[in-house]
């Protein structure tokens, strides 16, 4: 495979640091058309579906991508913005709010930020990191707890790209940050200020993503992350296991899936006659389909026609300023000994100077 062409060096380039923001993915337009693309390399990708390629092959370019892509422009459609995705738009709020955060700090960094699916792309943005000079780049795939299917996929996006360069940055990983501290009291205070304006709920459900069954059998720590995140969360909160419920939502297919289904859990709490139920997705940093649609949306049409009383979706940290402090401190333990040697303007020129004497044009 032959190597891409490298960024024209510089010797007074400055040796600089880079963070890459890795989110899931968005279609660029709430249309089949546009859908149809994004659901191919999603569904492809064989970390999301581990069926026999051949198999899966004619299941998907047979039957799924004939019929979903309508199906999903529509879901879409009801929580799509002026300004685009909303997974795009916050993620893009997030690389720019904390590369303005960590300057004030004194940090120099340049934060990108990119989707696993669809655009802008892994390889294209660690390439644009390269190009302004970056390295050593921190890779942070935003998901809290870690799933083969999510935060390992990012990682063989992160392998693609680097097998591609012939010079690549020193590379740095967050695998996962569930039961960071910062994490856990951002999300508590999101629920408390949900609390302070709208009443205490008579119920909590925090929601996660589910994954199929036999990827906890065959060892998978998402399970356990996830309960983790939900125990550490309601410790904060003070609620016992009696004021709280964890469940997995966006069930795919006719495997089993990890369970409670998020779905039934709203549906037996709704027939319960639940007076007031909040619910959480602590799975996300961002709002998206999975949880403005599936959760804020359908989530309510079931809790209320089963005969719930009042349903309220608590929005994920998304760009607000807490949650940015927050990424930074979970972030600072992996940048250790890279922000304390960047290197001065009087390096990179005493650099060049250097480089000159030995024949260097720049």
């Amino acid at each position: 495979m032959p190597y891409l062409t490298e960024p024209e060096f510089r010797h007074d380039q400055p040796r600089r640091l880079g963070i890459l923001l890795i989110n899931l993915g968005t279609p660029a337009a709430p249309t089949a058309a546009a859908v149809r693309p994004y659901l191919k390399q999603f569904l492809s990708d064989p970390r999301v579906v581990e069926i026999p390629r051949l198999a899966w092959w004619f299941i998907l370019n047979g039957i799924i991508l004939n019929t979903r892509p309508k199906q999903s422009a529509a879901k879409y459609a009801s929580i799509w913005t002026r300004d685009g995705s909303p997974l795009a738009i916050y993620t893009r709020q997030q690389a720019k709010l904390l590369q303005g955060y960590m300057g004030d700090a004194g940090q120099q960094v340049m934060v990108e930020w990119a989707m696993r699916y669809g655009q802008p792309s892994v390889a294209d943005k660690l390439m644009a990191l390269k190009a302004a000079g970056c390295d050593r780049v921190l890779a942070v795939p935003l998901y809290p707890q870690y799933a083969a299917s999510s935060s390992g996929s990012a990682m063989d996006a992160l392998a693609d790209a680097i097998k591609a360069l012939r010079n690549p940055p020193e590379l740095r990983i967050v695998k996962q940050f569930h039961d960071s501290p910062a994490y856990i009291d951002t999300l508590a205070r999101r629920v408390q200020s949900h609390w302070a304006q709208q009443g205490r709920g008579d119920h909590l459900v925090m929601s996660f993503h589910g994954i199929p069954r036999f990827s906890l059998d065959k060892g998978d720590p998402y399970h356990c992350q996830c309960h983790k995140t939900a125990r550490l969360l309601a410790e904060q909160l003070g609620l016992n296991k009696d004021q709280y419920t964890v469940a997995f939502q966006s069930r795919f297919g006719r495997t089993e899936w990890l369970k409670p289904y998020t779905s039934e859990v709203l549906q037996q709490l709704g027939k319960r006659k639940t007076g007031k139920l909040d619910v959480i997705c602590p799975g996300f940093v961002a709002d998206c389909l999975e949880t403005l649609e599936e959760i804020a949306i359908e989530g309510k049409e079931t809790f209320l026609t089963a005969g719930g009383g009042q349903y309220r979706y608590i929005a994920a940290l998304n760009a607000e300023p807490d949650w940015i402090i927050a990424l930074a401190r979970i972030l600072a333990p992996h940048l250790g000994g890279w922000l304390e040697h960047q290197e001065d303007q009087q390096a990179t020129t005493a650099r060049l100077s250097l480089a000159r004497a030995l024949g260097a044009k720049h």
